[in-house]
């Protein structure tokens, strides 16, 4: 089946030992095949939309960002509804968003329904088991990373492993 939606990411591979099991039972995205990530963007462009000139202009963009390392040192809630953990600098996700949201105006992230992104790696949403999830992983932390790419994803929002890599595009 064809992708619906695309999104560009920081996956966090090194993050996946202390969350895979939560993230699997807790985070519907991990049952779409969307590994333990940091969202830049998301909605993106509809993946027909994915041109060299846009993926040019997100080359650009990803490059106009330094590498980074990163921490994944606190537990973090929205609304007592999702959980997630807290990068340390959060400062390069927000840079990445706001470069990105300016050049391509119809894909704000997440709709445009929230004033201020905050970056987070989802644990998991809107579910039984949360602070049970909350107390297994937070002695695993700090999960330490270093970002060297965004990543561009296509796919539907179903279970199913229908996400897959279209590209990544290297930091400065």
């Amino acid at each position: 089946m064809e992708p619906t939606q695309s999104a560009l990411i920081v996956p966090i591979p090194e993050a996946e030992p202390a969350v895979a099991d939560l993230r699997a039972r807790l985070d519907r995205s991990a049952s779409w095949g969307v590994p333990a990530h940091i969202t830049v963007t998301f909605p993106f462009l509809p993946p027909k939309q994915l041109s060299p000139r846009v993926l040019a202009a997100v080359r650009l963009i990803a490059a106009g960002v330094p590498r980074f390392y990163l921490s994944l040192d606190r537990v973090s809630w929205f609304d007592k509804r999702v959980l997630w953990l807290s990068p340390n600098p959060a400062e390069p996700f927000r840079e990445l968003t706001n470069r990105l949201a300016v050049r391509f105006p119809t894909a704000q992230p997440y709709g445009g329904r929230y004033p201020e992104v905050v970056p987070h790696l989802t644990v998991g949403q809107d579910g039984p088991g949360l602070p049970e999830a909350a107390a297994e992983v937070a002695p695993k932390l700090p999960i330490r990373a270093r970002v060297t790419a965004l990543r561009l994803i296509t796919g539907r929002p179903e279970p199913g492993d229908s996400w897959q890599t279209l590209t990544d595009f290297p930091l400065g």
